[in-house]
């Protein structure tokens, strides 16, 4: 199912959607910060999606648990760490770790260049220890508005050397792209990458918009692309990747059966796709679930998985020069 001679990789990955219910619980108590239940196992469920949320939204509500407990950089730190010791244990060789600045900030009102600085310091520590590569990618969290992201891009940019790329995640629907151009212009002027949150909430105009008006070389989710055969053939010639997250788009209603997942339309249509996690910790997956989901479920046999291994490598913010080594680590 995953080919062990080639390298792993999980590049759509929430940093702030992948701290463990026990992490959330324990940094409650230690800050006397009240969650709802009266034991870990009774708070579980109310931090992790149980079969479907009723949307996207819904389901963004699971991970506010996570950021309310974050009460200081210690917790940052801990957290950021965490998320490298459970790459590892997921056998993960290179992941992209990407985090809103704004909504781990936001509880406790920390300073948000420091949340950077800290999340980098961090994975910079257990990419040493554990010995995984990562990079990180800056999230601007469109729910809070223009302004809101503006000082959230500031931030990212205050430490733009240890970061990657940018994206746009949150409330698709009610915050479209074309609210945003200002902001990623500056992050491409500044070097950054640029993957963008689109086709999940809104239909393929939301991922025009982030390709035309964002300059998106990576789409996350993208669901709804394959309404558009224009944008399909777009992406197939652009070598525009899609980030697939098949649980994910399930559990927050994206899709309301998996089984009609799209995964399949685009890897027959050539488009360089790849499988992700999300947000491992509110859905109760790793990476092995979402390969398991696309052999048993939808389909796929062994060669078509290790292309999309491969699929990943090739879409992952890295030089040519990283990337061979990556491929060299596992020959």
């Amino acid at each position: 199912m995953i080919n062990t001679q080639l390298p792993l990789v999980d590049l759509h990955r929430h940093l702030d959607g992948n701290i463990a219910p026990k992490t959330v619980w324990e940094l409650a108590q230690q800050h006397n910060i009240d969650l709802p239940g009266n034991s870990l196992e009774e708070f579980t469920p109310h931090a992790q999606i149980q079969g479907q949320s009723s949307d996207l939204l819904g389901f963004l509500q699971k991970l506010d648990y996570g950021v309310s407990v974050l009460a200081d950089y210690d917790a940052i730190y801990r957290v950021a760490y965490e998320n490298m010791a459970d790459a590892k244990a997921q056998q993960i060789d290179y992941t992209e770790l990407r985090f809103s600045p704004h909504y781990m900030a936001m509880a406790y009102n920390l300073d948000m260049a420091e949340v950077v600085n800290v999340v980098a310091d961090a994975v910079a520590a257990g990419s040493r220890d554990f010995g995984v590569k990562a990079n990180l990618i800056g999230i601007l969290s469109r729910t809070f508005g223009v302004e809101t992201c503006m000082k959230e891009l500031q931030a990212i940019l205050a430490h733009k050397d240890k970061v990657i790329a940018l994206d746009l995640a949150g409330d698709e629907f009610n915050f479209p792209a074309t609210m945003f151009v200002d902001h990623f212009k500056l992050a491409r002027d500044a070097g950054l990458n640029i993957t963008v949150h689109a086709g999940e909430a809104r239909g393929p105009e939301s991922i025009w918009d982030a390709i035309n008006l964002l300059g998106a070389t990576r789409i996350g989710h993208g669901v709804a692309a394959i309404k558009d055969l224009k944008l399909m053939d777009y992406l197939v010639e652009n070598n525009i990747s899609i980030e697939s997250c098949p649980t994910s788009n399930y559990q927050t209603a994206t899709i309301d059966d998996i089984k009609k997942h799209p995964l399949r339309t685009f890897y027959n249509h050539g488009v360089n796709v790849f499988l992700n996690t999300d947000d491992p910790a509110v859905s109760n997956i790793d990476i092995l679930n979402e390969y398991k989901v696309a052999q048993e479920i939808l389909g796929f046999n062994n060669d078509e998985l290790s292309q999309i291994q491969k699929n990943g490598v090739k879409a992952a913010f890295l030089t040519e020069i990283e990337r061979e080594a990556l491929f060299a680590s596992k020959a």
